[in-house]
């Protein structure tokens, strides 16, 4: 029913994250079909990102050429925390809450032998060199709590510990105005493990 060049496009549409086939499909329709005056737009701004947007040296942020903007802002990196994230988009959505000021460090995945990924393929090696000039004093591991997460905190806290790097783990558990009739098992043994006194 769809063209070949209808069908390549909703294809890559859906290797988007989060992306399925009616919403590809959708998409599509409507770049090509209702509002094809954005589809040049889209190009150009694709063009753009693409070639200007790389990550920031410092901690693997997006960047413009050198230091990402928190790495350039020196209060946030002279206090010498930093947040270790799985993403990008993890690090977004800790500054969009507003509940950390201190830098980042963005390892782009996680310790997943299964998947063929090893310490090699992570940006490790920069935080490690962080650590040792003295930029991070003190490590937030902020990585999901599933298997590949542990592992991969695992993994940093043996190979950061002989550098007397203050290391902690964010808390996990029940989400605000959650409650304990519908969690599942693994959140309310995280909630119980992170219990804090009052």
């Amino acid at each position: 029913m769809m063209t070949p060049a209808f069908d390549a496009l909703q294809k890559q549409l859906k290797k988007l994250p989060g992306v399925g086939y009616r919403s590809a499909e959708r998409m599509a329709i409507h770049l090509l079909q209702e509002k094809p005056e954005s589809c040049q737009a889209l190009i150009d701004a694709l063009k753009l990102a693409k070639d200007k947007v790389a990550s920031c040296p410092r901690c693997g942020n997006l960047s413009e050429g050198g230091d990402c903007e928190i790495c350039s802002d020196s209060r946030r990196i002279e206090c010498g925390q930093v947040c270790v994230v799985e993403h990008v988009s993890d690090l977004m959505s800790l500054e969009k809450s507003g509940a950390y000021t201190g830098s980042y460090h963005v390892l782009h995945g996680k310790l997943s032998p299964i998947n063929g990924v090893g310490p090699d393929d992570l940006n490790i090696e920069s935080l490690l060199e962080r650590v040792q000039t003295g930029d991070a004093i003190e490590l937030i591991l902020a990585l999901p709590n599933d298997i590949e997460g542990e592992a991969t905190c695992h993994y940093l806290i043996d190979l950061l510990e002989p550098l007397q790097v203050r290391l902690s783990r964010i808390g996990f558990g029940l989400p605000s105005g959650g409650s304990v009739l519908y969690a599942d098992a693994v959140t309310l043994k995280s909630a119980l493990e992170a219990r804090q006194k009052f």
